[in-house]
C-alpha cells in the first residue's frame, strides 16, 4: 500500500473518489458533504491531498483546504474505499494529511468537522480538541461546502452555531504547554458525552420533523 502526496498524475482517480464519498454519505445517513470530480481534480493537482493506492487501485483519500489567509486549514474528505476498510488505513491517511498540513502551513490552526466517532478519536490522538463552531473559520466559503449535506438545514437554523457534526481544532504549539496526547480515558469525558447528547437530540428532532 502506497500513501503519497497527490499530484496531476492522480487525476484519473477523481471520479471514483467522488463516487466513494457519495456512496458513503448514503450508507451513513448522517450527512457527508458531496464533492464533484471537478472539485477533487483541483485538490489532486495542487499538492494539498493524500491518496492511498494498492498498486493502481484506489484505496483512500483526504485533502487540505486553506481558509482565512492561511490562518486555518481543514483536513477534509477523508474516505477509504469499501474494499480497504477496517484495516487501519483511515488512521494512516489521517496522520499523513496532518503531517502535510503541519509542514506546508506550520502557523495555521488545523480543524475539521465530523459526525464520526472514529474520526474524532483519530483527531484527538493527533492533538485536536472539541470546540464550538465559533472557534473555527468564519469564512463563508467553507460553510458553503456543507450545502450538499442532508443536515444543512440544522446548521442554518442554529445560525452556524451547531449541527450534528462536532468541530475539532489543533492549535500549533499547544503540545509544548500541555503535551500532545492527553490521557485516552478523556475521550469519555463529560465534554464528549455532552456533545454526543446534544447531537442525538438534534438528530431525533430532525427525524420527528421529517
Amino acid at each position: 500500500m502506497d500513501i503519497v502526496i497527490a499530484n496531476e498524475r492522480h487525476t484519473k482517480y477523481a471520479q471514483i473518489i467522488s463516487e466513494t464519498i457519495t456512496e458513503s454519505a448514503k450508507i451513513r445517513g448522517t450527512g457527508i458533504a458531496q464533492r464533484t470530480p471537478e472539485y477533487i481534480v483541483k485538490r489532486l493537482q495542487n499538492g494539498n491531498a493524500i491518496i492511498a493506492l494498492d498498486g493502481d487501485k484506489f484505496a483512500g483519500f483526504c485533502y487540505i483546504e486553506v481558509w482565512g489567509h492561511q490562518k486555518f486549514v481543514a483536513n477534509s474528505g477523508l474516505i477509504v474505499h469499501p474494499d480497504y476498510r477496517n484495516q487501519g488505513l483511515a488512521k494512516k491517511i489521517k496522520k499523513a494529511i496532518f503531517e502535510l498540513s503541519r509542514k506546508k502551513f506550520p502557523d495555521a490552526k488545523i480543524f475539521g468537522i465530523t459526525t464520526g466517532l472514529a474520526v474524532m478519536k483519530m483527531n484527538y490522538e493527533l492533538g485536536y480538541k472539541p470546540v464550538t463552531f465559533s472557534e473555527l473559520t468564519d469564512d463563508p466559503e467553507f460553510w458553503k461546502g456543507c450545502q450538499t449535506c442532508k443536515n444543512f438545514d440544522i446548521l442554518t437554523r442554529t445560525e452556524r452555531k451547531m449541527c450534528l457534526c462536532t468541530g475539532m481544532l489543533y492549535e500549533p504549539g499547544q503540545e509544548k504547554s500541555a503535551g500532545r496526547h492527553a490521557p485516552k480515558k478523556q475521550m469519555n469525558s463529560k465534554a464528549f458525552q455532552r456533545l454526543k447528547s446534544i447531537k442525538e437530540q438534534l438528530f431525533l428532532k430532525k427525524k420527528n420533523n421529517e
